[in-house]
């Protein structure tokens, strides 16, 4: 058995682990947020149906009626 090369392998693997859990813990608090947000705004709709829905269209179309045409 060859002990430094199973060290390094070892301190390899560690460190992946370590990346992985990072990367896991980071989509789990995005998820967290996206479902906070998309549950306000499922509570606003209770609450007031016209501004939740108006709220829902720009979540979705955020650039829709931004801007209009107008010629005279």
């Amino acid at each position: 058995m060859d002990i430094p090369s199973l060290s390094v392998t070892y301190s390899q693997a560690k460190v992946m682990n370590m990346a992985g859990t990072a990367v896991l813990s980071m989509a789990l608090d995005s998820t967290k947020q996206e479902n906070a947000t998309l549950l306000e705004m499922m509570d606003a709709s209770i609450q007031v149906p016209e501004v939740s829905t108006k709220m829902m269209e720009q979540s979705v179309y955020p650039n829709l009626g931004a801007n209009i045409d107008l010629s005279i």
